[in-house]
């Protein structure tokens, strides 16, 4: 089976509110302290502005191990920018846009720190959504029970977990994913959902590194979705560590963010 490299990052919506606004406001900060250096507030006050607008942007500025370290902390605060700007995003047409900005940035972050060591212990979760709706397969008792007609993304996704033999969870609610993750204890997930649950796994599961991918909705929420198997294989192959050997895929409920 063959592998795309993974595609570029697209993140600058958010960054350039995340980093942009406290920056513009810690310079800002400056110079009115600089030209109103006897004003009833005084330079100190409005450079301790300045400086707490600095803190602000500092996180985004991490990197690597460091970033790794801090990366719970900075999801909380990445979060609490996308979930307060989110209602003005919607307002204006963008809400998509500015929460898949945040997954890009999210993304990009995440395959910086892995550039140099990969994962040990990856999983990879999955939403039942994925199965085409018609379709009887007991998939989330056991993967390898996929009928393989070829009418939904299942097929492929299962020939590929079975020849690389990685750790697979396909569920049909969130608090199972949540749940399993937790248990399974990754220092990396591969996730798949549509873009509100990929959000709030992001946030929920803040303490796990997340390599995310959406869904696309050909026919609306929840109902024959479909994603791009060799962008997960591809994330896979660039961010986590290769098994021994192939093994099948154990049967049991799995998680997605979804």
């Amino acid at each position: 089976m063959t592998f795309d490299t993974l595609p570029a990052e697209h993140y600058r919506l958010f960054l350039w509110v995340r980093r942009g606004v406290p920056l513009t406001l810690m310079a800002g900060f400056l110079l009115v302290g600089f030209l109103m250096p006897h004003g009833p507030h005084g330079f100190g006050w409005w450079a301790l502005a300045a400086m707490a607008m600095a803190g602000v942007a500092w996180p985004t500025f991490k990197r690597g191990e460091a970033y790794l370290l801090a990366r719970r902390a900075i999801i909380r605060w990445d979060g609490m920018w996308v979930w307060l700007l989110r209602p003005l995003a919607k307002a204006i047409g963008l809400e998509d846009a500015w929460i898949l900005s945040f997954c890009g940035w999210n993304n990009h972050r995440v395959r910086e720190a892995f550039e140099n060591r990969k994962a040990r212990r990856s999983l990879i979760l999955l939403p039942h959504c994925i199965q085409l709706a018609k379709c009887k397969a007991p998939i989330l008792d056991d993967l390898e029970k996929c009928y393989d007609c070829g009418l939904c993304p299942v097929g492929d996704y299962m020939h590929g977990i079975l020849e690389k033999g990685w750790e697979s969870r396909i569920t049909n609610r969130s608090y199972k994913a949540y749940r399993e993750t937790r248990e399974y204890r990754p220092d990396l997930i591969v996730a798949v959902s549509c873009t509100d649950r990929l959000l709030k796994g992001l946030t929920k599961l803040s303490e796990v590194p997340a390599y995310v991918i959406p869904l696309t909705l050909p026919h609306g929420m929840c109902v024959d979705t479909q994603f791009s198997v060799p962008h997960l294989f591809a994330a896979m192959q660039t961010l986590a560590e290769p098994k021994l050997g192939p093994r099948p895929v154990e049967g049991q409920d799995s998680m997605s963010a979804a």
